[in-house]
């Protein structure tokens, strides 16, 4: 009789892996708290510190772009020097800068210490996810633990507006920045005792050529997407595009000739990690354009408060959470790609329940179309993380952690700025001023629904009406164009999902 061979089954995770998930729950949902209770405060900000519009715009922007510049420089350190410890030193910096930032005195004080903020956010993201990878090696338990930390980030978001509608009634603005404060110190008690420690073995110094190659192309590339979502057609935001491009190929060179790379190219030669990489991505891109038109629509087609919106809103955050929960027991039952195509059938047809949606009340169709949306796409969300951080080796997760989450920043940033421009072209080319209304408001008005709005307040009640109910039903078109277009970009992804090569490890059954 031949000998046989055994692979040893994965260890599997114990009670204090399952409580060290808790722990790194804290800075997930504190991050997402963060980004959500910021938008209610923005308006009391802006007032007492005298911001103008375009430091405004930086007091929002200048967090995602240095959490997008320094997220691969960041997983890569903690590669290198220790996840555990860079989570702790990301954690105490992050509590530091949020008290500097509650109590700032002016606008740019405010821009520098959410630069901070930001700086400190991108030690966090993959570092937890890179601890997930070596705290649950066993593959069903890993798919679990990332559906949970999925639902802390939704659970931080959905609840955000409540924890912070609630704190800005009570107190001043600085309150929400304060919010994180205990979280952080939580972490920093008790992650010691619970959270392991893991270096890669080896690893060499950090290359600071290709640190600062990794923000010439990060950097300009994400200021110049949102600038173009932002205000259309520019040749300066182009062409700090293009400036990032060049620099991500010179980056890319530079690490094919290093022994030690910032960041291992070879992981793109899992072919499991490429596919579940750039679901990621273009998920991103279809759901940033949808999110977008949608909150737009219901605050300046349907004239929702910003209250009354955030709660329609509400439904399809549960559904994703849910969902996140969800795809590791599907996963554990059917083959996996089958549950990540199905999925995307789902947010599919989610998505083309916007065509139903029209000026007077779109609420039901627009709201049950996000609800299927986000519920489809949270099983290949949740089963891409799972591949993307199962692909990699146990030394290279928090390069791959860094690598999703960057593509998360990029998929935001194009779908706004590709999705939302097919929304703004819908809504000129379809916009019909009324006879009645003079052709400076009309001119006005064809540019944007909130132009649209400012011109109706120069004039009398009657034409107002009709010029707003015109720029109503135009976005409305963007809305249903953007809702058709992401409907077919899932559906073509529900078929390469399907049709994935066997060999990829997303047909394997999670065991």
């Amino acid at each position: 009789m031949k000998p046989t061979t055994a692979t040893a089954a994965p260890a599997r995770a114990g009670r204090r892996e399952w409580t060290g998930l808790a722990v790194l729950a804290l800075p997930t949902l504190l991050l997402a708290l963060d980004v959500s209770v910021l938008y209610l405060a923005l308006p009391q900000v802006s007032a007492d510190l005298g911001a103008d519009g375009n430091q405004t715009l930086w007091i929002l922007d200048i967090y995602s772009f240095v959490l997008a510049g320094f997220l691969v420089t960041m997983g890569t350190l903690g590669d290198r020097i220790g996840r555990r410890r860079l989570l702790l030193i990301g954690a105490a910096a992050f509590g530091g800068a949020s008290v500097l930032a509650a109590y700032s005195t002016s606008a740019e004080m405010l821009i520098a210490t959410r630069a901070l903020l930001g700086l400190a956010g991108a030690t966090l993201m993959p570092s937890t996810m890179a601890l997930i990878r070596n705290m649950f090696p066993d593959p069903k338990q890993m798919g679990t633990a990332i559906g949970i930390w999925f639902t802390c980030f939704m659970g931080g978001m959905a609840i955000g507006p409540l924890v912070g509608g609630a704190l800005l009634e009570r107190f001043w603005w600085g309150s929400a920045f304060l919010l994180g404060v205990p979280f952080m110190a939580l972490l920093l008690v008790v992650g010691p005792a619970l959270l392991p420690e893991y270096r890669a073995p080896g690893a060499g110094r950090l290359d600071l050529a290709s640190v600062g190659l990794s923000l010439a192309a990060i950097l300009p590339a994400i200021y110049g997407l949102k600038e173009l979502a932002r205000a259309g057609w520019d040749p300066a935001a182009a062409g700090a595009v293009v400036v990032g491009l060049a620099f991500g190929l010179i980056f890319v060179r530079r690490q094919r000739s290093l022994a030690d790379p910032l960041l291992d190219l070879r992981l793109f030669g899992y072919r499991a990690f490429r596919s579940a990489l750039s679901v990621y991505l273009l998920t991103g891109v279809v759901m940033a354009g949808v999110s977008l038109m949608s909150t737009v629509y219901l605050q300046s087609v349907l004239e929702l408060s910003t209250l009354r919106a955030g709660l329609w809103l509400l439904p399809h955050n549960v559904a994703l959470a849910a969902g996140f929960l969800a795809a590791p027991r599907l996963a554990a039952r059917f083959r996996p790609v089958y549950v990540m195509a199905a999925g995307m059938v789902v947010a599919a047809a989610g998505l083309a329940l916007h065509l139903l949606v029209d000026p007077s009340d779109g609420t039901t169709p627009l709201v049950a179309g996000l609800v299927l949306a986000h519920a489809g796409i949270s099983l290949p969300m949740a089963l891409s993380a799972n591949i993307i951080m199962g692909a990699a080796p146990p030394e290279k997760a928090g390069s791959a952690a860094s690598l999703m989450e960057t593509s998360a920043e990029f998929g935001i940033a194009m779908g706004v700025a590709t999705l939302g421009t097919v929304g703004t072209v819908m809504y000129r080319g379809s916009f019909e001023a009324p006879a009645a209304i003079p052709a400076q408001a009309a001119e006005a008005a064809r540019e944007s629904i909130t132009a649209a709005g400012g011109a109706a307040a120069g004039l009398p009640p009657a034409p107002a009406a009709e010029l707003l109910h015109a720029a109503q039903a135009a976005f409305t078109t963007g809305v249903n164009a953007v809702g058709a277009i992401g409907a077919a970009v899932f559906v073509v992804l529900a078929v390469i999902i399907y049709r994935a090569d066997r060999g990829t490890g997303t047909s394997e059954k999670i065991r």
